[in-house]
C-alpha cells in the first residue's frame, strides 16, 4: 500500500514539474487505489468514474457557462459597464480605478472566469488609467484584484467545480456568493482609496457629471443588468435548475452578442472551438479529482489529517484557522484550480464533521482562492496583466496587490466571524 503522504508527496512533484493537473491527479489516484484495492478493481473504478460523470446531465453546466461567458466578452458588454461605472465615480480621486473594481464586478456577474475578466478589464481600463496618470502599480493591481471576482460572484466555474465535487446545491453556491461579491467589491474600493491616499494623492479629478447624464450612462448595463437577474432570478425562484439556467443565459448572452453585431461565423466558430477545448480540459482535471477523492477515501488520508489538526486545538474555529493558514500556503505554489481540484476531497469531510455549513465552507474556499490570483509567486492574475502590459514588472504589479490582498484576508475574516453573510440568502430560497 502507497502511503498517503507519499502519494500527495509523488503528486506535489509532478505539478512543480509541470505535468497537467488532470493527468497528476489521475496517475496518483489510479497507481494509490490499485495499491490498496488492486490494478483491476482500480481500473474498473477508473473506467466508471470518466464514462459514468461524462454522461452526467448535471455537468452540462459547465461548458454552457463556459458558453455564455465567451458571448459575453464578445458583445463587448465590459466597456459598457465600465463607461457607466466612470460616469458616477470620475469625480473622486482614484476615480477610474474605482470604476475598474466596480466594471469588473459586473462583468464578472455574467462572464464566471477570473482570468477573462482580468484580461478583458485590461484592454478596456488601463489606458485611461495610464492617459490620466495613474501609477502603474496602481492601474494593474485594480484590475488583477477586480478580476478575481469573477470566480466568486455568479456565475462561477469554480463553484460549479466545488458543487459537483461535494454534491451540493450549485443553484444555492451561486445565490451564497452574490453578498460576499458585493462586500468583495466595496473592500478592494477601499483598498484602491488606500492606495490613491499614500502613493498616488497628486492624482486629477475630473468634473462631475449632471445627475441626467449618469443616468443615461446606466443605459449601457441594462444587458449585463438583464443577463444577471434572468439566471439568478430563475434559479432563486425555482423557476429553473441550475444547469437549466446556464443552457438559458448562454442564449441570453447569444441574443447580447448578436444585438451588439459584433458576432460573426468567424469570431462564433472560434467561441465554439474555444468553450469545447475549455470543457474538454475542465472535465478531465474534475473526473482526476474524482479519482483522486477514491484515493483519498481508501487511504484513510482525511482521519488523519483531521487528527493532525487538532494540535492547532479543539473545537471548529481552529481546525477552519488552520485550514486557513494551509490554504493560503499552498496558495503561493499552486493555481487556484489546481488547488481546489487537490485539497476540497481532503478538507470538506472535516469541515462536515466539524459542523461548518459546507455551502458556506465552498464562498471559504473560493475566497482564498482568489487571494491565490493574486499573490506571488504564481497569481495568474498578475500574469496576465504582465502579458498585456509588457513594461510593468511583476514586482511593480504585486507591490501595488498588497492593500487588496489585505482587504481579502479582512473579508475572510468576517466571514468566518459572521457566517450569516454568505448563508443569508440561500436560506431564503
Amino acid at each position: 500500500m502507497i502511503e498517503w503522504p507519499v502519494g500527495i508527496a509523488v503528486l506535489l512533484v509532478l505539478l512543480l514539474s509541470g505535468v497537467p493537473i488532470a493527468f497528476a491527479l489521475t496517475l496518483i489516484g489510479v497507481v494509490g487505489t490499485a495499491s490498496i484495492i488492486g490494478f483491476k478493481p482500480s481500473f474498473a473504478l477508473l473506467g466508471s468514474t470518466f464514462f459514468d460523470n461524462g454522461r452526467s446531465y448535471t455537468l452540462t453546466v459547465m461548458p454552457l457557462f463556459l458558453l455564455m461567458g465567451n458571448f459575453v466578452v464578445q458583445s463587448g458588454i465590459a466597456r459598457d459597464l465600465y463607461n457607466s461605472a466612470h460616469a458616477w465615480l470620475r469625480h473622486r480621486r482614484g476615480g477610474l480605478a474605482l470604476a475598474t473594481v466596480v466594471a469588473c464586478g459586473g462583468f464578472s456577474s455574467v462572464c464566471g472566469s477570473s482570468l477573462a475578466t482580468a484580461a478583458t478589464m485590461s484592454k478596456i481600463a488601463l489606458p485611461s488609467m495610464r492617459r490620466f496618470g495613474y501609477p502603474d502599480s496602481l492601474a494593474t493591481a485594480s484590475i488583477a484584484a477586480g478580476g478575481t471576482l469573477g470566480i466568486l460572484i455568479p456565475p462561477s466555474v469554480i463553484l460549479v467545480f466545488y458543487g459537483i465535487m461535494t454534491q451540493q446545491n450549485i443553484g444555492k453556491l451561486f445565490i451564497a456568493g452574490i453578498l460576499p461579491g458585493v462586500i468583495g467589491i466595496l473592500f478592494y474600493a477601499i483598498a484602491v482609496m488606500i492606495s490613491v491616499r499614500f502613493t498616488a494623492k497628486d492624482l486629477p479629478r475630473e468634473e462631475r457629471l449632471p445627475l441626467k447624464e449618469r443616468l443615461l450612462a446606466l443605459k449601457g448595463t441594462a444587458g449585463a443588468i438583464a443577463l444577471f437577474v434572468f439566471v439568478m432570478g430563475g434559479i432563486y425562484l425555482g423557476v429553473f435548475t441550475p444547469t437549466e439556467s446556464a443552457g438559458m443565459g448562454a442564449f441570453g448572452a447569444f441574443i447580447l452578442a448578436l444585438a451588439s453585431r459584433k458576432l460573426t461565423l468567424a469570431s462564433l466558430g472560434d467561441i465554439l472551438y474555444g468553450t469545447a477545448k475549455t470543457s474538454a480540459m475542465m472535465f478531465f482535471i474534475l473526473f482526476g479529482a474524482m479519482t483522486f477523492t477514491n484515493y483519498v477515501n481508501l487511504s484513510g488520508m482525511t482521519n488523519d489529517i483531521q487528527s493532525a489538526l487538532g494540535i492547532f486545538g479543539d473545537g471548529p474555529l481552529p481546525t477552519i484557522l488552520a485550514i486557513l493558514v494551509i490554504y493560503l500556503l499552498l496558495g503561493c505554489v499552486l493555481e487556484g484550480l489546481s488547488m481546489i481540484t487537490l485539497t476540497v476531497p481532503i478538507f470538506y469531510p472535516i469541515v462536515a464533521a466539524q459542523g461548518f455549513d459546507l455551502i458556506w465552507f465552498g464562498i471559504f474556499v473560493v475566497v482564498i482562492t482568489e487571494v491565490s490570483y493574486i499573490t506571488p509567486p504564481v497569481g495568474m492574475n498578475a500574469f496576465v496583466l504582465n502579458t498585456v502590459v509588457r513594461d510593468v514588472s511583476l514586482r511593480t504589479i504585486f507591490a501595488g496587490l498588497l492593500p487588496f490582498v489585505a482587504m481579502d484576508l479582512l473579508r475572510i475574516a468576517l466571514l468566518i466571524a459572521i457566517p450569516g453573510i454568505v448563508l443569508l440568502i440561500p436560506s431564503m430560497m
